[in-house]
């Protein structure tokens, strides 16, 4: 007597279609979300660029029209003198520069001291959150702290008090970008340079900044960026000065304090000399990046 058996129903063919049907719709969502933020960031990015070209187009409009040999040839003079911004361009230049040149290795050794040595000790966190404070405070603070210590003090306005204000700008910005980029280097890449004998600082001077060299430089630019427009700290160091003067110990012409106080001014030549300087110095900005990022790009 032979026995027969009925295939069994199969019970998870039900089950597998909700799941399927459970994932698709949940693809469909996903999808969907991903389609709305990208459509989101798109619009934003737009909108940025729209804003920035705006400010460049104004600029252009405004400035281009008054850029004549004489704005680089002579001093400023008053209304209606024909005057130029020779001055206010070398004060500029002169300050920014040497503040750069102050600011620099002293946030470069304090990154490099956040990143190679402090660790997550509390005088590190300490050095780091000091940093930050003064990364993110208004300039204005800045140049009355300047004021306080180096004009009152030595009886006036000088460029060198101008120097000090920027470079104190500098600094944590500098701190900020070289910090970021040694703590992105691998590991390995110290190990192996300790373990071929050579010393901590050697590895960090021929190693470590050598392969961060492109972040640092990027920073350093967007502290020169950053220090190149600031009026506020200079209206309590440097003053500026409406004669020509390269003498450091005296109030210094600068172009955002001279743009600061033709743009306010009732004549038409000085508001278009204003609309010069704020185009000069974008342009200075600009071409310092580009200039900057094809080095480096021949370099890599």
């Amino acid at each position: 007597m032979s026995a027969t058996t009925s295939p069994m129903p199969n019970s998870s063919v039900p089950g597998r279609a909700k799941d399927r049907a459970t994932s698709e719709a949940l693809g469909r969502r996903r999808a969907r979300a991903d389609a709305i933020v990208r459509v989101l960031c798109t619009a934003a990015t737009i909108l940025g660029l729209l804003f920035l070209a705006s400010i460049l187009l104004t600029l252009i409009i405004r400035g281009a029209g008054g850029i004549s040999l004489s704005v680089f040839t002579n001093v400023t003079r008053p209304p209606g003198s024909h005057g130029g911004l020779l001055n206010p361009i070398i004060g500029s230049i002169i300050q920014v520069f040497l503040a750069t040149i102050v600011g620099t290795p002293i946030g470069m050794l304090v990154g490099t001291y956040l990143a190679e040595y402090a660790g997550e000790s509390r005088f590190g966190q300490v050095v780091r959150f000091v940093s930050d404070v003064l990364l993110s405070a208004p300039s204005i603070l800045i140049g009355l702290f300047v004021y306080q210590i180096l004009v009152l003090p030595f009886g006036g306005f000088s460029g060198w008090a101008g120097i000090v204000a920027l470079a104190i700008i500098v600094i944590p910005v500098v701190v900020r970008t070289t910090e970021d980029m040694l703590r992105l280097l691998p590991n390995t890449l110290r190990e192996a340079v300790i373990g071929l004998g050579a010393p901590k600082w050697k590895m960090i001077v021929l190693v470590c900044w050598r392969a961060a060299v492109s972040g640092i430089i990027t920073g350093v630019l967007l502290a020169v960026a950053r220090v190149a427009g600031e009026t506020a700290p200079l209206l309590f160091t440097s003053l500026g000065n409406l004669n020509w003067s390269l003498n450091l110990s005296q109030p210094m012409s600068s172009l955002p304090i001279t743009i600061y106080s033709y743009a306010g001014s009732p004549y038409e030549d000085w508001i278009t000399l204003a609309w010069t300087g704020a185009l000069i110095i974008t342009l200075g900005v600009l071409g310092l990046n580009i200039a900057a990022r094809s080095v480096l790009r021949a370099r890599r």
